[in-house]
């Protein structure tokens, strides 16, 4: 990886090239410093970058402004020296000869930069469709072709990710949407035609990013990100990269992405306003610590009734343009191929984009030590276990093998047990997941009254469905289910779920030829294959 890529902000580096010139007298204590196009072409830098740099310097005592005049150098104290002294460090300028080399350097013949560990390879663009690719130093073609990236949302966000990941080349993406494709859909999303209406978007969108790429192996899954999906799906992912419209969804993507250890990109975008943002466990904030107190009570009114919280999530509708969604789907997924490469980033940052005034800048989040987010699952016992298959009994008789007879089970999703009527003095027994259970359901059919729901995640051993099957209590294939004894965790992936829970091969038919065959969406078929849901391809 080349050492040439800053960790800092452009602003923070500005602010650190002045800060030198502060402590090497070029701008003496009272003077003022030279004016703003002037900094900028001295700096090579945009005016916003500019001024986010001023802003610092003056954070820290060692410049003020004076409205309508500029910029003026306060005396340097003891602390202000500090703390230029400190800015200045986090720049490492080259000296005056090197500079004066690289200058030279620079008017001279123009040389494609190498990284070391990389030989140059000329490959054949007629017949390499990633071949310019490896003209870019610090490319590595095996990373991008064996990674694995799950797309959270196939809307107009999401179908920019989507088409920039397989146009990158990405080896495998899992795509992931509950939604069908509308009419209003057409005026934004890349991937989607007029005789989709109807179709599901993440099943057209893996049959798309094909037809753009036949190289990409894609999975998809026509669901609910946050009940859907087991975690070791996430597990064995190396970017998720978030496309969603609403807060639960989000919250729930950057949980199950911090108990695994994984990096999430997230995006948003409204009208003519996005933003991009990078979260990796251990390093800054993660989503849940971003929440303001208003959205924490907005979320605790919203599962106040967690029926109508389920409903809340199914709703999500804010009104974008397809530009917007065109520059922020380019920024996660140039983030995302940073991850890939193991190259720097900036977790717990957000880059905020304005359309109106085309005016870009990036804010830190303060991490928050008691979020609830921040904790990473240990190590996991694979078990050839299957949710469809297996029942209750059969996991806790396990885990109470590993951990004493008061161990209990976690389920990530909440369990219907009943809903009580108070008007009406009637109970209705449900035992059903949460997310099998309507608002609808939830008023009473007699009075239609809204019913008191009856829930519980927790598995003790006293129930009276323990063989029921741990698919018909809500938990998805694949999935990590917790197990603890009060004093200590283990983690329990039913892994028998593995060849069909994860494997990246809907649509491997489509292998690229002369006469490759064509996906035709919507396609009636026969027997099995009919019954599977799944796009087929057709001679």
């Amino acid at each position: 990886m080349p050492n040439s890529i800053p960790r800092k902000s452009v602003p923070e580096l500005v602010a650190g090239r002045l800060a030198s010139g502060l402590l090497q007298g070029q701008y003496p204590a009272g003077s003022q410093l030279p004016a703003e196009r002037d900094l900028i072409k001295e700096l090579g830098v945009g005016r916003s970058s500019l001024r986010e740099a001023l802003k610092i310097l003056s954070e820290a005592g060692l410049l003020d402004a004076q409205q309508g005049v500029g910029w003026f150098v306060n005396e340097l104290s003891s602390a202000r020296m500090l703390k230029a002294r400190q800015l200045a460090a986090e720049v490492a300028p080259p000296a005056p000869a090197k500079w004066a080399q690289k200058r030279k350097a620079a008017d001279g013949p123009k040389r494609l930069p190498v990284a070391k560990e990389k030989p140059l390879h000329i490959p054949n663009l007629k017949s390499d469709r990633l071949g310019t690719f490896e003209f870019i130093s610090w490319w590595e073609r095996e990373k991008v072709q064996n990674a694995r990236v799950m797309v959270v949302g196939a809307g107009a966000l999401g179908n920019e990710v989507i088409k920039n990941l397989t146009l990158m080349g990405i080896g495998n993406l899992y795509i992931v949407d509950f939604d069908k494709v509308e009419a209003a859909n057409l005026s934004r999303s890349i991937l989607f035609r007029e005789k989709d209406r109807g179709r599901e978007k993440a099943q057209l969108a893996a049959a798309r990013a094909v037809e753009i790429n036949p190289d990409v192996r894609v999975q998809y899954l026509h669901g609910d990100v946050t009940t859907d999906i087991g975690l070791g799906v996430f597990r064995r992912m190396d970017v998720i990269v978030g496309c969603l419209d609403n807060r639960e969804a989000r919250l729930a993507v950057n949980r199950f992405a911090h108990w695994m250890n994984k990096p999430w990109v997230d995006g948003a975008i409204q009208e003519l306003l996005g933003l991009a943002r990078v979260f990796v466990p251990g390093e800054g904030a993660c989503f849940e610590c971003t929440l303001t107190e208003q959205a924490r009570r907005d979320l605790a009114m919203r599962y106040s009734c967690p029926l109508l919280a389920r409903q809340n999530i199914l709703l999500g509708k804010v009104p974008t343009t397809p530009t917007i969604a065109s520059i922020i789907g380019a920024m996660q997924s140039q983030e995302a191929l940073k991850l890939i490469h193991n190259m720097p980033v900036e977790p717990g940052k957000v880059l905020h984009y304005n359309g109106y005034t085309n005016f870009m800048h990036t804010t830190a989040y303060l991490p928050d030590a008691e979020c609830e987010s921040h904790w990473i699952y240990g190590d996991v016992t694979e078990l050839p276990l299957r949710a469809e298959a297996n029942t209750l009994a059969e996991l806790l008789e396990i885990a109470r093998g590993d951990l004493g007879a008061d161990t209990v089970l976690e389920l990530d999703q909440e369990l219907v047990l009943a809903l009580n009527c108070a008007a009406c003095n009637t109970v209705e027994h449900v035992l059903k997941p949460l997310s099998d259970v309507s608002f609808e359901a939830g008023h009473c059919p007699s009075c239609g009254e809204m019913r008191e729901v009856d829930l519980t995640h927790t598995i003790t051993g006293r129930e009276d469905f323990l063989e029921r099957t741990l698919a018909s209590v809500g938990v998805p294939p694949l999935h990590i289910v917790r197990a603890t004894n009060g004093a200590e965790f283990r983690f329990y992936e039913l892994s028998g779920d593995l060849p069909t829970a994860l494997h990246f091969n809907d649509f491997d038919e489509a292998v690229p030829g002369l006469h490759a065959p064509r996906v035709r969406l919507g396609e009636a078929v026969q027997g099995e294959a009919q019954a599977s849901g799944r796009v087929h391809l057709i001679d």
